[in-house]
């Protein structure tokens, strides 16, 4: 009987925190913390708080992936911060490429501006992977925490906005993940079957050690 009620209070509070805050812009000087960025004094939030412009310009795709991602999360769009929702571009150069990768704080969705993306995630329950070339105006949605991908699929550059469900869904690229940091070599082609002069490889590509 008491666990109920906890849980209804619970409820009861956080739906009237909701009700008494209209939003919660991040004070950027505060630290930044797992919960989040404290809340800006309201008598400082101004306009450009609730304002991003970062999306206007393309990003640079002189990289190895040929590609870019512009986020407008928490950390550079204070007004997000408590709301749950924030948004990205996508710039695609002609064979670019976002490796496989997850967000594991929220749903993803993606509508192509121009060009023609081939876009997919995998399902966690039996791998099964869903995949299909977007082109200008198509939408797809990528659940929370799945892995997916998104490459270039024609030959000319490509254009994508993102919105996710959290304003700090998080990002891990499983490549990195595995060749970019000190992770043994000896480690990696066990648990991927991978040989040891293609981890080596791939680890000097993605700037690993070990």
């Amino acid at each position: 009987m008491i666990l109920p009620i906890l849980l209804i209070f619970s409820l009861l509070s956080s739906t009237s925190n909701a009700a008494v805050q209209d939003f919660c812009v991040a004070d950027l000087a505060s630290p930044d913390t797992p919960s989040g960025f404290a809340c800006k004094k309201p008598a400082a939030v101004t306009v450009n708080d609730f304002v991003f412009s970062g999306l206007g310009a393309g990003g640079n795709t002189s990289n190895i992936i040929k590609a870019a991602v512009t986020p407008a999360f928490a950390e550079k769009f204070a007004g997000v911060n408590g709301l749950g929702i924030s948004m990205a571009r996508l710039d695609l150069a002609v064979g670019g490429v976002i490796p496989m990768h997850t967000h594991p704080g929220g749903s993803e969705v993606l509508v192509v501006i121009s060009g023609s993306i081939c876009a997919g995630f995998i399902s966690s329950s039996d791998n099964k992977v869903y995949f299909k070339s977007l082109k200008k105006g198509d939408i797809m949605v990528f659940p929370r925490g799945l892995l997916h991908f998104q490459i270039n699929a024609g030959g000319t550059p490509a254009l994508a906005f993102v919105s996710f469900s959290s304003e700090r869904p998080g990002l891990q690229i499983l490549d990195f993940a595995l060749f970019a940091n000190d992770l043994p070599s000896e480690i990696i082609e066990m648990t991927t079957f991978l040989d040891d002069a293609q981890v080596k490889k791939l680890k000097g590509v993605l700037g690993g050690t070990g």
